[in-house]
């Protein structure tokens, strides 16, 4: 009995979806047999395809080709001294590779209908299974801090310094001057690559000391000797050598000094 078909087209995308939909309409697993046998209905399928351009068209029938010669082999026996003139590496069985093909347009096909289904169901992110690439640290940054950072923490150091009492009650001793405190900065920076302005403050004899150290730090800071940095949020100041540091006034800048006193003796 012929087996009538209805079908209202566009129906398939491609010759592989409607492979695919007689295999499964069948039940059948995708093996070099069940292609064989679905052969003909493919072709009826196809007689219906006339509305397609060549190029399109042409993709059904190489796949039709492909099933005809799946099922000639199924039906009709091999002799054992058939050859193609292929070795058994070099040939790939036609049956084999529509199969292996089919499975992979299957598994294409459901994933794109499962990600169809999360999306029409707001669905549209994954949590991500895998653990997260391992980022490298790099080199340490330091940011930039404001002005108002190294006054705050002057005011926290003086908040923890007792007054010096009034005038005339105490003996002070020899007052440091802004510029005795910047050349302390300046010779523990060469030996040290950085200061920490905190426990610079801490050092402080009195709270008089204290300022004159926070404007000889912001003195060096304009004449862009020294930097000032955090490397984290509301984490300790650090003082370091500026990178643009100019030269100093006076210093030999192309030994201009040396010939001179060499000419003198």
């Amino acid at each position: 009995m012929p087996i009538t078909y209805q079908v209202q087209l566009p129906i398939f995308s491609g010759p592989l979806d409607l492979l695919l939909h007689l295999v499964e309409r069948e039940e059948l697993e995708i093996t070099a047999i069940s292609l064989a046998q679905v052969t003909d209905q493919y072709l009826a399928y196809i007689a219906l395809l006339e509305h397609l351009d060549a190029a399109e068209l042409a993709d059904f029938l190489v796949v039709a080709a492909r099933l005809l010669l799946i099922k000639s082999r199924a039906l009709l026996p091999r002799p054992a001294d058939d050859r193609t003139g292929l070795t058994g590496e070099e040939e790939e069985d036609p049956g084999e590779a529509l199969v292996r093909q089919l499975r992979a347009y299957k598994q294409f096909k459901e994933t794109a209908l499962h990600l169809r289904e999360r999306e029409q169901a707001g669905l549209r992110a994954y949590v991500r299974l895998a653990p997260p690439p391992r980022i490298e640290p790099g080199p340490e940054h330091l940011e930039p801090i404001p002005l108002a950072a190294l006054i705050e923490a002057a005011q926290q150091a003086l908040a923890l310094r007792p007054a010096d009492g009034e005038v005339g009650e105490v003996v002070s001793p020899y007052p440091v001057t802004i510029h005795e405190q910047m050349a302390l900065i300046r010779r523990t920076l060469t030996v040290h690559s950085r200061i920490s302005f905190r426990r610079l403050l801490s050092q402080a004899a009195s709270r008089q000391e204290i300022i004159v150290t926070l404007l000889a730090v912001l003195e060096l800071i304009k004449q862009h000797e020294i930097e000032a940095h955090q490397e984290r949020l509301f984490g300790d100041i650090l003082l370091t050598r500026s990178r643009h540091r100019p030269t100093p006034a006076g210093s030999p800048a192309n030994g201009t000094h040396n010939r001179q006193s060499s000419d003198e003796d």
